[in-house]
């Protein structure tokens, strides 16, 4: 069992290398929650939320939203067909996807529904890329991209396409292969496999997605910084309503510092690096200089007043009422299988 509560996070990245983002939202995960079915239902709102601010317009381009691994991008392009959003997510390299199916031309039988099967640890399985791309980058060296359209995965009723009603729809999407020269502390790097939502990719779209992939890798220095320099995972708390209070607070004080980026100044340590433009400062380093700015800022709240401590428990008398227990939102299971002996 893995003690702790998950949470799903949505942010908003910015346009280069920063470690800055913006949480736009945070939700729990129960023991009975689907993940799945509550990242579509944040993106869902999100994107509610968005057009009644009038920050997203019809004219305007479709929301790209990039996903890790751990989520299921090919159901989640299926629940969110009908909202403005393009969906990107990184697969795992043991999957087999289907490639479209020939046509039909004897007319006896059933036409199929799927292709060759395209098999990401196989090279022999893997036909002629559509697209190929190439660009040089100063980390990575050369960067290749190759795509093939109307990649799908061949769905079975299991898991949660159990509960599906119907025939078991195909969703068909992009495949992007990346590969680079090296990486930071890695001369033979293995490819990153990319799944976009929409069937026919462009050249110019194969290069701007492994691009924007890349900066989803600013969400883990948030992740660091609310855990490390905020504490969001100090505290022991008991309930979930006090993990879901102490989360949303630790998003406020983030959101504050995030708004302070052009109101303080760099407390430069001796052995740090200096930096002249503001956008560049890390939120450790606003935190820093936060402190200077707050004595000059309106308070909401007047100044608490002095008082002296509570009597506390009465002598003798002792709490017999055991804490409350709460599962937690993700478990591990274990299979015992009997051996014979002899």
């Amino acid at each position: 069992m893995i003690p702790g509560w998950p949470y799903s996070f949505v942010a908003a990245l910015e346009t280069g290398r920063t470690s800055w983002t913006t949480i736009l939202d945070a939700q729990r995960l129960g023991p009975s929650d689907d993940p799945t079915e509550v990242t579509a239902a944040q993106v869902r709102e999100l994107v509610q939320r968005l057009r009644a601010a009038g920050r997203h317009r019809d004219s305007d381009p479709d929301i790209l939203v990039v996903f890790d691994a751990g989520y299921d991008v090919t159901r989640l392009a299926h629940l969110l067909a009908d909202l403005p959003v393009e969906l990107l997510g990184r697969v795992r390299s043991n999957r087999a996807y289907r490639l479209p199916a020939p046509e039909h031309r004897s007319g006896v039988g059933r036409p199929p529904r799927h292709g060759p099967e395209f098999k990401l640890d196989q090279p022999d399985s893997q036909p002629e890329p559509a697209i190929t791309t190439s660009s040089d980058t100063d980390r990575y060296g050369a960067a290749t991209a190759t795509a093939w359209h109307r990649a799908h995965p061949r769905l079975t009723r299991r898991g949660a396409w159990a509960r599906h009603d119907g025939e078991l729809p195909i969703v068909e999407g992009t495949l992007i292969r990346l590969t680079v020269d090296r990486l930071p502390g890695d001369r033979d790097p293995k490819p990153v496999w990319l799944w976009h939502s929409r069937p026919q990719a462009t050249p110019a779209d194969t290069e701007r997605l492994w691009r924007m992939f890349l900066r989803r890798f600013d969400i883990e220095h948030t992740f660091r910084f609310l855990k490390q320099t905020l504490g969001w995972t100090r505290p022991r708390v008991r309930t979930p309503g006090q993990g879901d209070r102490w989360t949303w607070l630790i998003i406020a004080a983030h959101t504050q510092l995030r708004l302070a980026r052009n109101l303080t100044e760099d407390l430069r340590r001796p052995w740090e690096k200096r930096i002249t433009e503001p956008r560049r400062l890390t939120p450790a380093r606003i935190r820093r200089g936060f402190r200077n700015l707050r004595p000059t800022t309106t308070l909401p709240a007047s100044a608490p007043k002095p008082t002296r401590p509570g009597p506390g428990r009465p002598p003798g008398v002792k709490n017999q009422r055991p804490a409350p227990h709460h599962d937690v939102g993700k478990r591990t299971t274990t299979t015992v299988k009997p051996v014979k002996r002899g």
